[in-house]
C-alpha cells in the first residue's frame, strides 16, 4: 500500500492545461460595463501584462512552463500525493481517499503555483511593481514570496477582517518584503469611500481588489501592475500543475481514475487546478463526479444566479459571466476568509452550467469537526478553506461505507492552517456559529443586477 507517491523533478508536467478550448457549450466573453461590446485583449492592458493576457484570450489546449518558472517551482514541486489512510480507518469505509498536499510549498498553500508565474511574466515585461488583494492572506503571502525570488515591488490590500485575525500572514508578507494594509484603507479613492459608506465593515475582496487595481492604474508610468489569485483563466491554467501531477501519481499506483474529486472553492484556482485536467477526462467519456464546495455562508455557486457582474465592489472591472452573489456583497467575517467572495471564476461557472461539476456548500461548524478529525487522524492541520473539502470528503467517505462501494475520491489539500490557529481557538471555545446567507440578500442583488447584459445558459444537456 502506498501511502505517499512522489514524482521526480524530472516528471514535473512541462505544460499547463487550458480548458477553455475543451468546454462543450464556449466560454462566454467579457463585456465592456459602459456599452456591452467584447472586451478586446488590449482592453485589459492597464492592469495586466500582455504576456499573462495572451494566456487569458488563448484558445490552445497545452501551453509551454518556460524553463525560468520551473526553476522556481522546484523550491516545493512536484508536491507529493498522500493516502488518508488513517481518516479511512476512523471512518471505517471502504473508500481510499488520496490528498494533493499543496501545504509543502514555503508560504504554504497551492498559491504560488500561479504567483511565480505571473511575478515572472511581469518582469519579463518590464514592470517593478505589483498590487494585489488577499482574503486570509495565502495570495498576499504567495505574491510577496514570489516577488522576493524576482526583485519586484509587492504591495497588499488585505480584507480588514482577515488583517485583524491572522496577524502572522501580515508578518509573513513583511518577512518576504511586501507592504500590507487593511482593506478598505485610507489610501485609495475607493478604499475611503467604502469606509465612509460602511465605517464598520469586516471588508471584503472586491473592496480590495477595487483598491488593488485603483493603485495599479494609478501609476502613469506603467511600470505597476495588478496581480490576482484567482478567478480569471491565466490563474486557473497555472494551477493545473496540481490535477496533471495527480493523474501521473494515480497511474503510478495502478489507479487509471478517481471516482470522485473535490475541492473547496472560493474563486476556483485551487479547485480547478486539481478538477480541469479530471473535467477534460469526463468532457471525454470518464465517469467522474467532481464536486466544488463553498461556505453556506457565501454560496456563490449552489445559491447565486449566472450573471454578467463585476469582479470588484467598485465597478472598476469589466463584465465577465459568472455565478455570483453582486458585487457589493459584503460576507459575514467566517474564518475561510480565502472563500469569502462574491463571484467564481468563469471557467468553473461555464463547467456549471454545462452540468460537468455537482457544486454543494457546508456550514461553517461541520467544517471545522472535519478539520479536527483530519488533523487527530492524518496529522495535518488544515486551513480553514481546506476544510470544506474535508467536509465533503467526509461525507462521500460514509456515503461510500453506506453503500458498499470501494471508491477512490481524490481531494487538493490545499493549505496547512498553522496561521490560523485562532479560527480554530473559537471554535474550541464555542464562539463559532452556522450563518446561512439570507434571501433577501440573493434577491437584492438580483435586482441589481436586472439591468446588466445577460449570458447565455446554453449547454449539451449530455451531463
Amino acid at each position: 500500500m502506498s501511502v505517499k507517491v512522489f514524482l521526480n523533478e524530472d516528471e514535473i508536467p512541462r505544460q499547463w492545461y487550458n480548458l477553455a478550448p475543451d468546454l462543450p457549450s464556449p466560454l462566454q466573453p467579457p463585456l465592456s460595463p459602459a456599452d456591452g461590446s467584447v472586451v478586446p485583449p488590449e482592453g485589459w492592458a492597464k492592469i495586466f501584462p500582455m504576456n499573462l493576457v495572451e494566456q487569458e484570450y488563448s484558445k490552445e489546449r497545452w501551453i509551454d512552463i518556460p524553463d525560468e518558472v520551473l526553476q522556481m517551482l522546484y523550491r516545493w514541486r512536484p508536491s507529493p500525493l498522500k493516502r488518508a489512510v488513517y481518516l479511512e480507518k476512523a471512518l471505517d469505509t471502504p473508500a481510499k481517499i488520496y490528498y494533493k498536499d499543496e501545504g509543502v510549498s514555503p508560504p504554504g498553500s497551492h498559491k504560488p503555483n500561479t504567483a511565480v508565474t505571473q511575478a515572472w511574466y511581469n518582469k519579463q515585461f518590464g514592470t517593478k511593481v505589483l498590487t494585489t488583494e488577499t482574503g486570509a492572506g495565502q495570495w498576499g503571502s504567495a505574491l510577496s514570496f514570489a516577488c522576493s525570488l524576482l526583485g519586484l515591488e509587492c504591495k497588499v490590500f488585505m480584507v480588514r477582517i482577515s488583517f485583524e485575525q491572522k496577524p502572522f500572514r501580515k508578518i509573513m508578507m513583511q518577512t518576504w518584503g511586501a507592504n500590507c494594509v487593511a482593506s478598505p484603507s485610507t489610501e485609495t479613492n475607493s478604499g475611503r469611500s467604502f469606509m465612509e459608506k460602511y465605517p464598520d465593515t469586516p471588508g471584503s475582496l472586491g473592496m480590495a481588489i477595487s483598491e488593488a487595481i485603483e493603485a495599479a492604474v494609478a501609476d502613469e508610468s506603467g511600470q505597476t501592475k495588478y496581480s490576482i489569485g484567482s478567478c480569471l483563466n491565466h490563474v486557473l491554467l497555472h494551477q493545473t500543475i496540481i490535477g496533471l501531477e495527480a493523474k501521473k501519481q494515480l497511474e503510478k499506483i495502478g489507479i487509471k481514475k478517481p471516482d470522485i474529486v473535490i475541492g473547496c472553492a472560493g474563486g476556483g484556482s485551487n479547485f480547478a487546478g486539481l478538477a480541469f485536467p479530471f473535467v477534460y477526462d469526463k468532457i471525454n467519456g470518464a465517469d467522474i463526479e467532481i464536486i466544488p464546495v463553498e461556505p453556506a455562508s457565501c454560496p456563490t455557486m449552489t445559491r447565486g444566479m449566472f450573471a454578467y457582474d463585476f469582479g470588484d465592489t467598485a465597478c472598476t472591472t469589466p463584465l465577465a459571466p459568472m455565478h455570483t452573489l453582486g458585487h457589493s456583497f459584503v460576507p459575514p467575517p467566517i474564518h475561510a476568509g480565502g472563500l469569502r467572495y462574491h463571484g467564481m471564476a468563469p471557467l468553473v461557472s461555464q463547467s456549471i452550467v454545462e452540468g460537468l461539476l455537482t457544486p454543494r456548500n457546508v456550514h461553517q461548524l461541520e467544517c471545522y469537526a472535519s478539520a479536527i478529525q483530519f488533523a487527530r487522524t492524518e496529522g495535518i492541520i488544515t486551513a480553514p478553506e481546506t476544510s470544506h473539502a474535508i467536509a465533503a470528503v467526509i461525507q462521500e467517505a460514509r456515503k461510500a461505507k453506506e453503500e458498499g462501494k470501494e471508491k477512490v475520491i481524490l481531494f487538493n489539500m490545499s493549505g496547512h492552517g498553522l496561521m490560523d490557529l485562532n479560527g480554530y481557538l473559537q471554535y474550541f471555545e464555542g464562539k463559532l456559529q452556522d450563518y446561512a446567507h439570507p434571501q433577501e440578500e440573493i434577491d437584492r442583488a438580483e435586482a441589481e443586477l436586472a439591468d446588466y447584459p445577460k449570458p447565455s445558459m446554453d449547454k449539451t444537456g449530455k451531463w
